[in-house]
Order: C-alpha cells, then sequence, then structure tokens
C-alpha cells in the first residue's frame, strides 16, 4: 500500500489596514507658473508703472524702457527681465513655504509626540490595546497614524492562535513599516522645491548681475565724460539688485528648508519609536 503523506495546513491569511493616501500634488506645477506670472505683473505693472519715472517709455509693450527712477524701489525695475524671475521664485518659497508648514504641523498632531509614546506604552504594559487606539485618535498626527495601524494589527495578533509569536511581531512590523511608507513622502513631498530654489536663485542674481554689467559698458562706451561715469554708477547700481533679490530668495529657501527638515526628523523619529514600543511589547507580553 502506498503511504500517503500528511499535507501541511495552509498559513494563516492576515489583511492589513492600512489604505494608500490618494492626494494630488497639482500645486507642485500650478504654484511656479502662477507667481512667475504673478511676478511679471508685479515688476511691469507696479514697480515699473510709468508714474515711477521720470521718462516713462508709454509704448514698451513687454519691456518698456523707462529711465529716470524716482527712488529705490522704480530703481528695481531697471534690473532688467531677471528680476520678474527672481520675484517669480521668491513668491514660489512662500508658497511651498505655506503648503509645508500646514502639511508638518498637521503631521505633527497634537500634544508632545515623546509623552503621547508614554501614555501608548503604559496601556500596552496594562494590556489594554483598546485605550492605546484611542490616544492615537487624540494624537491626529503621522505618528498617531502609523501607531493606530500597528496597534490594530497588535490587536488581531493578541487573538490569533495560528503563528507563533516571532511571526505575530513580524506581522505587527510589516503594517507599521507599511503605513510608514505611505506617511513619509507625504512630508518630505515639495521640500526639493525649496532646495532646488535654494541654489538656483542665486545662480539667475548673478546672471542678472553679468546682464545689467553688461549693458553698463556698453553704454560708457557709447558715451564720454562725466555723464559716462554717472551711467555706469547707476548701472552697476540697477545690476546688483539682482544679486540682493538671488541672495535673499535663497537664504529664505535654506533656512526654511532646515526648519522643516528639522522638523520631519522629529516625527520621523516618532514614527521609529512607535513601531520598537509596539513590537518589544507585544513580544514581552504575549510570549
Amino acid at each position: 500500500m502506498a503511504d500517503i503523506k500528511p499535507t501541511a495546513a495552509p498559513a494563516a491569511k492576515t489583511t492589513t489596514s492600512v489604505q494608500p493616501k490618494r492626494n494630488g500634488n497639482s500645486i507642485s506645477w500650478i504654484a511656479p507658473v502662477v507667481c512667475i506670472t504673478l511676478g511679471y505683473i508685479i515688476w511691469r505693472f507696479i514697480i515699473g508703472s510709468p508714474s515711477n519715472f521720470t521718462k516713462p517709455d508709454l509704448n514698451g509693450g513687454f519691456w518698456p524702457d523707462h529711465e529716470g527712477a524716482k527712488g529705490g524701489f522704480p530703481r528695481m525695475y531697471l534690473g532688467g527681465i531677471i528680476v520678474p524671475i527672481l520675484i517669480g521664485c521668491f513668491l514660489t518659497v512662500l508658497t511651498f513655504v505655506i503648503e509645508r508648514f500646514l502639511t508638518v504641523s498637521k503631521a505633527a498632531g497634537t500634544g508632545n509626540i515623546a509623552e503621547f509614546i508614554r501614555k501608548v506604552q503604559f496601556h500596552l504594559a496594562n494590556k489594554d490595546v483598546d485605550k492605546a487606539l484611542a490616544e492615537c485618535d487624540k494624537q491626529k498626527g503621522s505618528v498617531g497614524n502609523v501607531m493606530k495601524a500597528g496597534l490594530r494589527k497588535y490587536k488581531e495578533m493578541i487573538g490569533n492562535t495560528e503563528l507563533a509569536t516571532d511571526q505575530k511581531v513580524l506581522n505587527i512590523q510589516k503594517e507599521v513599516e507599511e503605513a510608514t511608507a505611505l506617511e513619509l513622502p507625504m512630508l518630505e513631498k515639495n521640500l526639493v522645491f525649496l532646495s532646488t530654489i535654494a541654489s538656483v536663485a542665486t545662480l539667475l542674481g548673478l546672471l542678472g548681475t553679468v546682464l545689467g554689467m553688461i549693458r553698463s559698458f556698453s553704454a560708457l562706451g557709447d558715451s564720454g565724460g562725466g555723464e559716462a561715469a554717472q551711467k555706469l554708477s547707476q548701472g552697476i547700481s540697477e545690476a546688483l539688485y539682482n544679486t540682493a533679490l538671488g541672495i535673499g530668495t535663497s537664504a529664505v529657501s535654506i533656512i526654511m528648508y532646515n526648519v522643516f527638515t528639522t522638523r520631519i526628523d522629529g516625527v520621523t523619529f516618532g514614527i521609529d519609536e512607535s513601531g520598537f514600543t509596539l513590537t518589544q511589547s507585544f513580544a514581552a507580553n504575549y510570549k
């Protein structure tokens, strides 16, 4: 008689409570276009208003050749066509600073992250998963979302009699990793614009300065005497507006980029600590 080999029992299936987030990012291409357009409008119609010059070019079209600026602010117009691009870059930085501030503040949630994790640890030590879940609902941030996803799997694994403790811990860890993979992109999204503008704005400012210097020395070659020196000094002053705008925009961008990355690092650390808390607690309480 042939031997009948026993078939292995099918592995227990586990489900995930993590749902993918569907957040559009249309601001990433709308904001730069709108801001640069707005920068041109500010440069052309506000800074370059004919009332700001003694010799306005009323038929200049896209780039009127105004002369005789009535003060320092209108003189910025004479810096050339790079000025509206730099203004647009600065407005883009402000837009993404506001957008990142709102997003990161929401991700940080309410209250102190370290205190939240301590409360969850306390409830888990008392084997009260429901109260730990209630703390996640109060936290309302990325750490709370990751912890909540892990706690749901934690609760599911408590009642699971088919898996060994090590397998249950791995399932909880996997759930936390999946939830973390959905939260982190939201935190880091659009920071690339701040880091890019931080580098590009300075280069655009230098480009505008070089173009302004070229125009100044060309004017110097077409004139002579004391008038030439006056035009040269005026042209250099106008060209340096580009440098000032570029450096200022770059400085704001770098500062805010570092501020946001520091806050994101704090949230990320809280997420990592929450995953460690869940796996260690389960391994200790449900051997």
